[in-house]
């Protein structure tokens, strides 16, 4: 018998929650092959079978959250069968056979296990937890979506899919008088947490520098035409220069720990990005080496995977700088919260063209540049 485990996702998880169970008790599973989804602090990532077997003892429900390291199930080999102080005095939740969302033509309403849709006679449609309430937001009704997770069940891209291609009109607004109350998903409460407690906890201060694009802009758009297929943002110059700057002071490359320095012996950078449920941070490790092209591949990658949930744990552990960006909501200067253990992050706000004084061929002279404030 092998346990499953609430895995250590992350820098600093101490709990995580399961979102959904994608296999039912008794399937026959294979060693890494996806069987449930977890949120973390930052994210929601897979949780994967550690062995190969017979999928048993479900120790929790989805929406159930328990610290690391505490068994959620097993996973048995033939023949064999749960030991009869399983799981050390925890009480073994059933799970349904089917242990999805399931919503049948309309409303939901809640059970046990599953939230369903009592209906209007149609057939059923099964959902994750993320693709309904990202239905909800945008107005698309579920049962005229095709799923394409296991067995046709509808997950996130799927939505996003159906809002791009058969848009809905944004939903009237209209305030009731009346104080509403709305729960916060496991990601926002805990993002609530971490920043509060690092705000209060590390001493901040800030230094806000303006910096001139127009030589960054011509090399970039020689990269462009040099390799038309590989898009690269002013971001990834960003991460590269963060990279270079912080081999050259690994000072700041560092976190305090323990009434001592430690400074860490590569450059992983970790680049906020807005998912649906919040804000996560995917991490880009031994940026030191890597080219720019790389950076800019890495990005994408691991960006696109974080909005889809696909993220692996080390991908979202390990930062030692951090980068937000908020240059696409036309910002001219903001304050970034400290991600611990890190020592630093980066504030990048819009590049803008503005009217500067610069020195020309007979002085000084006012000329229009892109500038940026970080």
């Amino acid at each position: 018998m092998v346990e499953v485990i609430m895995p250590k996702m992350g820098d600093g998880m101490e709990e995580g929650t399961l979102v959904e169970w994608l296999k039912s008790e008794g399937d026959k599973v294979k060693s890494g092959e996806v069987i449930g989804n977890i949120q973390t602090d930052k994210a929601t990532v897979e949780l994967t079978s550690p062995s190969s077997g017979l999928l048993k003892g479900f120790l929790i429900e989805p929406g159930e959250t328990v610290p690391v390291g505490i068994a959620i199930a097993a996973v048995l080999k033939e023949g064999e069968t749960l030991p009869l102080d399983w799981a050390k005095g925890r009480t073994p939740v059933s799970v349904p056979s089917e242990s999805k969302v399931e919503v049948i033509q309309g409303v939901a309403s809640s059970s046990t296990h599953t939230e369903t849709v009592i209906p209007s006679p149609g057939a059923r449609v099964f959902a994750s937890p993320l693709a309904k309430k990202l239905a909800a937001e945008s107005g698309i009704s579920l049962d005229s979506i095709s799923g394409t997770g296991p067995d046709g069940r509808i997950v996130e891209r799927d939505v996003k899919a159906a809002s791009v291609s058969s848009p809905t009109a944004m939903p009237t607004l209209a305030f009731s008088g009346r104080d509403e109350n709305i729960p916060l998903s496991n990601l926002r409460k805990i993002t609530a947490q971490r920043t509060t407690q690092s705000k209060q906890q590390v001493p901040h201060y800030y230094v806000t520098s303006e910096v001139d694009l127009e030589a960054l802009e011509e090399v970039r758009e020689q990269m462009k035409r040099d390799d038309p297929d590989i898009k690269i943002s002013i971001n990834d110059f960003i991460i590269k220069a963060c990279a270079l700057a912080l081999v050259e002071m690994p000072q700041i490359n560092a976190s305090f720990d323990n009434n001592q320095e430690r400074r860490f012996g590569s450059v992983n950078i970790g680049v906020a990005a807005a998912v649906p449920d919040g804000l996560t941070l995917p991490v880009l490790h031994n940026c030191e080496g890597k080219t720019l092209r790389q950076i800019a591949r890495e990005v994408r990658d691991l960006v696109g995977r974080a909005r889809e949930n696909r993220l692996r744990p080390e991908e979202l552990s390990g930062s030692t700088f951090s980068i937000s960006n908020m240059g696409m909501f036309d910002v001219e200067n903001f304050a970034a919260i400290i991600n611990q253990p890190n020592g630093a992050i980066l504030a990048v706000s819009s590049a803008r063209r503005v009217p500067v004084v610069v020195d020309g061929e007979n002085g000084e002279e006012l000329a229009i540049r892109t500038r940026m404030n970080v």
